[in-house]
C-alpha cells in the first residue's frame, strides 16, 4: 500500500484555517459525548527544559488511528530553529496499515490555534476586540490569524521576549491582518478582551492584577508540569477555568499543578462539555482556557488535510514493503 508523505511546506499549503477550526469544534464536542478514542498522553522530560511527547487517538469509531511523536525544545529558539518538532502517522481506517506520514509542526500549530479560536468564540465577548499576545513566535502568529478568522481580532498588542521579536511579528502580520497591530509591554494587557499566552516559559508570565474583569485568558504554553504561564493568584481570581481534558490538565498543565501546590484548586470545566451545553456569559468574570494539547486534535485536523492531499495528489507516495 503506498504511503503519502507530506512535508512541512505541503501541509501548510493544504491547510484551510476554517476547516481546521471546524474540525476542532466538532472533535471536542464529540469527545465530550464519548465518541472519540484517546490514549494516555505521554511526556518524557529531557535536557535543557525539553520535553518529548507521544499522542494517539481516533477521532471517531470508523476513523483511522493517528499518532504523533515529537519534542518541545525551548533552546532551539535562540539558534533560530522551531521550538516544536513532530511527525504524524495516520493509519488506513479499514486495513490499519500506515496511510500517511505528515510533518507534525504545521499540524500542531494550526490545530492548537484553531482550538483556541473555538474556545474564544464560546467564552470571549462577541465581536472584534483588543487582543494582547504574550510571545512572538509561531503560536503567537497562528493565534492572531485564527482569532482574525473567527472575527474576534479588532486590534492587538504583542509582548515578546525582546522588542525585536515583537517588532518582527508586527511588521510581518500587520499588512496581512489589516487591523492595528503594535509591539508593547505587559502594562498594556489590562485593557485586552482576550489575552493569549503563547510562550515556552517555565515561570508565570501573567498575574491576577494584569488582567481586566471580563477578559478571556488563553494559555497554550502550560502544556507540561514544569511549564507554568499563569500564577495561582490568576487562577484563583478566574470565575471559570476551562481545559481541553480535566484529568490530563490536573496532572500535566503546569499552571494548575503549581496552583494545586499553593492550595488553589479551581473547579475545571472541559471545553467539549461547554460546547455541548454553553455557559451563560458574565461580563465581569475572568475566564481561563488552558490547553495542554491532545491527540484527538491532531486526528481531527489531519482528516481535512489528507482529503485535500488526495484531491490534489499532493506530496509523494512511497512504499515501505
Amino acid at each position: 500500500m503506498p504511503i503519502r508523505v507530506l512535508d512541512h511546506a505541503t501541509v501548510a499549503a493544504l491547510i484551510d484555517p476554517l476547516a481546521i477550526i471546524d474540525s476542532q469544534r466538532a472533535v471536542f464536542a464529540a469527545y465530550a459525548r464519548g465518541e472519540v478514542a484517546l490514549a494516555p498522553r505521554g511526556l518524557l522530560p529531557g535536557p535543557d527544559g525539553s520535553t518529548a511527547f507521544a499522542y494517539a487517538a481516533r477521532a471517531g469509531e470508523r476513523a483511522g488511528a493517528v499518532a504523533k511523536f515529537g519534542s518541545v525544545n525551548p533552546a532551539n529558539v535562540a539558534a533560530g530553529r522551531p521550538a516544536i518538532s513532530a511527525t504524524i502517522l495516520a493509519q488506513d481506517p479499514t486495513t490499519g496499515r500506515l496511510a500517511a506520514i505528515l510533518d507534525g509542526e504545521a499540524v500542531t500549530t494550526a490545530r492548537t490555534a484553531a482550538a483556541s479560536a473555538v474556545a474564544a468564540q464560546l467564552l470571549a465577548a462577541p465581536g472584534p476586540g483588543r487582543v494582547a499576545v504574550l510571545g512572538a513566535g509561531v503560536q503567537a502568529r497562528a493565534h492572531l490569524r485564527a482569532l482574525a478568522a473567527v472575527g474576534l481580532l479588532g486590534e492587538a498588542v504583542v509582548i515578546g521576549r525582546s522588542a525585536g521579536s515583537a517588532d518582527a511579528l508586527v511588521t510581518e502580520l500587520g499588512p496581512e491582518l489589516g487591523v492595528p497591530l503594535a509591539a508593547g509591554t505587559l502594562s498594556q494587557v489590562g485593557d485586552a478582551a482576550i489575552v493569549v499566552c503563547a510562550t515556552t516559559s517555565t515561570e508565570p508570565v501573567l498575574d491576577a492584577g494584569d488582567v481586566a474583569s471580563g477578559a478571556l485568558v488563553i494559555s497554550v504554553g502550560s502544556f507540561a508540569p514544569h511549564a507554568a504561564e499563569l500564577t495561582p493568584a490568576l487562577l484563583d481570581r478566574a470565575g471559570l477555568v476551562v481545559v481541553d481534558d480535566i484529568a490530563t490538565a490536573r496532572e500535566q498543565a503546569g499552571c494548575l499543578v503549581r496552583a494545586g501546590a499553593a492550595g488553589v484548586r479551581p473547579r475545571l470545566h472541559a471545553l467539549g462539555e461547554l460546547l455541548n451545553d454553553p455557559p451563560g456569559r458574565d461580563p465581569e468574570r475572568i475566564v481561563v482556557y488552558n490547553s495542554v494539547g491532545l491527540g484527538f486534535q491532531d486526528a481531527a485536523a489531519v482528516a481535512p488535510i489528507l482529503a485535500a492531499a488526495a484531491e490534489q495528489d499532493a506530496g509523494r507516495l512511497i512504499e515501505l514493503g
